[in-house]
């Protein structure tokens, strides 16, 4: 089941919504991003082994997106045993989508109060980060970077969403996978300082172009959805 009703990847799409949610990204992760960076002692700040500890924890931060992916997609297949309840899935998650676009752009911020649920949880997760404080090492760094991947965050919920109406843990953890891979680029400048890559992402006019474009994909979505449910 394709769940975006479009002839565009949703790998793809999805990569390029990671892209396009740099600067939401740049607020919630950048911090520990720095972090990682002024911990490791002047003496050992070398360029590649910044980069290793920078890499390492992204990865850790994506195998949780996919981990998360799998498992919400699991739970897809039994919400979308019938027809009906699939396009209610898929009408769900273009809802979403259009949330993540008004909340990249700061247009609308309803999606914190989805943060605040997680906030919940994060709160008994979180103290296991910081004990891996300061990262200095490789598998710290990927830890590290496991745990804060389920860090509350409106962007990914919305992703989630995505991955429920696909409603198959492959393809669900993949869609996550892509969408982590998707904010590597900011997350990277932050730790290494790339200012002027950071400020174009950060941008009002990157992020308004960013949303435009995230509710116009999530619009054709409903759109097609509701065309394939009227021929039914």
């Amino acid at each position: 089941m394709n769940p975006t009703g479009l002839d565009l990847p949703p790998l793809l799409a999805a990569f390029v919504f990671g892209l396009m949610g740099g600067a939401h990204c740049i607020g919630m992760c950048g911090g520990i991003m720095s972090a990682l960076t002024f911990a490791v002692p002047p003496s050992m700040r070398q360029p590649a082994r910044l980069g290793g500890l920078l890499l390492s924890y992204n990865v850790g931060r994506v195998m949780s997106y996919m981990l998360a992916g799998a498992l919400v997609a699991s739970l897809g297949t039994f919400l979308s045993l019938s027809p009906s309840a699939g396009m209610a899935l898929q009408a769900f998650a273009a809802v979403m989508l259009i949330l993540m676009a008004l909340y990249i752009a700061n247009w609308w911020k309803g999606l914190l109060k989805v943060e605040a649920v997680g906030r919940r949880f994060w709160r008994y997760i979180e103290p296991f980060g910081r004990r891996l404080m300061p990262v200095v090492k490789l598998p710290q760094a990927f830890a590290l970077g496991a745990i804060w991947g389920w860090l509350p965050c409106g962007l990914v919920y919305s992703m989630l969403a995505w991955s429920l109406a696909i409603a198959d843990p492959l393809r669900g953890a993949l869609l996550m996978g892509a969408f982590g891979l998707g904010t590597l680029p900011a997350l990277l400048a932050t730790g290494l300082a790339a200012r002027q890559l950071r400020d174009l992402i950060r941008h009002p006019a990157t992020r308004a172009i960013a949303a435009l474009s995230i509710i116009a994909f999530a619009l054709w979505q409903l759109l097609t959805l509701f065309a394939s449910g009227a021929t039914l």
